[in-house]
């Protein structure tokens, strides 16, 4: 038996959800970043923070997020644990079937399925927002 593979497309969700995390690409990354530099100790203490070559992620409760020009955000999938998606677009088949999928495929959650650009970034390693892991994040980024 031949098993095709599943496709689907993005649809604009008729509510958004609630924003869980900030997410940031390229250069708005690194103004989320110093941002997040900014930010007092307290509030720092309740984020979450994890990155790449291209994005920052950060997650937390809505009223803690940080915002800076051009930041977009996502929030835990409820039909779907492990699947955080873009707050204003989810997919066009059940998500709960597409976070398996995803799960099964990369091996790690939970992940953030993303639109625009089109990716899937672990967000298992993410650590307390710090200096020390902001700083971490910099040097990475600037090859330090």
């Amino acid at each position: 038996m031949t098993i095709k593979p599943m496709s689907w497309a993005w649809q604009s969700r008729r509510t958004p959800v609630e924003p869980q995390a900030a997410v940031a690409w390229g250069d708005v990354a690194r103004r989320l970043l110093a941002r997040l530099l900014l930010i007092p100790e307290e509030q720092a203490g309740r984020l979450q923070a994890t990155a790449n070559r291209d994005v920052l992620v950060v997650t937390g409760a809505a009223a803690d997020l940080p915002w800076v020009d051009g930041v977009e955000y996502a929030a835990m999938d409820d039909r779907a644990p492990g699947l955080w998606l873009p707050t204003s677009w989810e997919p066009d088949v059940p998500s709960d079937l597409l976070g398996q999928a995803l799960a099964k495929k990369f091996s790690r959650t939970p992940l953030l399925l993303w639109r625009d650009p089109p990716a899937v970034v672990p967000l298992d390693r993410q650590l307390p927002v710090t200096a020390q892991h902001l700083q971490r994040i910099n040097a990475y980024w600037t090859g330090r």
